[in-house]
């Protein structure tokens, strides 16, 4: 099997989202104000939009690159591939601090366990 880059995985995301794109106009075209009464909300809570008090993660991902894809201007597919970069880049490293609250809280409780172990 082949492995994809960043880039190619970019344009995979932008296409799947166009797709989504496409059906969400024909439900809208069916149902005046669905996206905005029905989807946006729906949408934005995928995305995580408000929340910023952590960073992106790759289940976000393609929520928002849907959001581009329903915004004026589109994605830009080398800004989404620079994103995908530092996101798979920072996967193997990051995984245990973006569980910043269930990974913390297990480790300070084994710092503190082994060092009653020691006493």
């Amino acid at each position: 099997m082949a492995n994809l880059t960043p880039h190619q995985l970019a344009e995979m995301l932008i296409g799947i989202a166009r797709t989504q794109q496409a059906v969400i106009e024909a439900v809208e075209s069916l149902k005046a104000g669905f996206k905005s009464s029905h989807l946006a909300p729906a949408l934005d809570n995928a995305a995580k939009v408000r929340v910023t008090t952590r960073p992106l993660t790759l289940q976000e991902f393609p929520a928002r690159v849907l959001l581009q894809c329903m915004g004026r201007a589109g994605p830009n597919v080398e800004n989404l591939a620079r994103d995908l970069e530092a996101l798979l880049s920072s996967q193997g490293a990051a995984t245990p601090p973006a569980a910043a609250g269930g990974g913390e809280a297990p480790a300070a409780g084994g710092g503190g366990g082994e060092s009653l172990d020691m006493t």
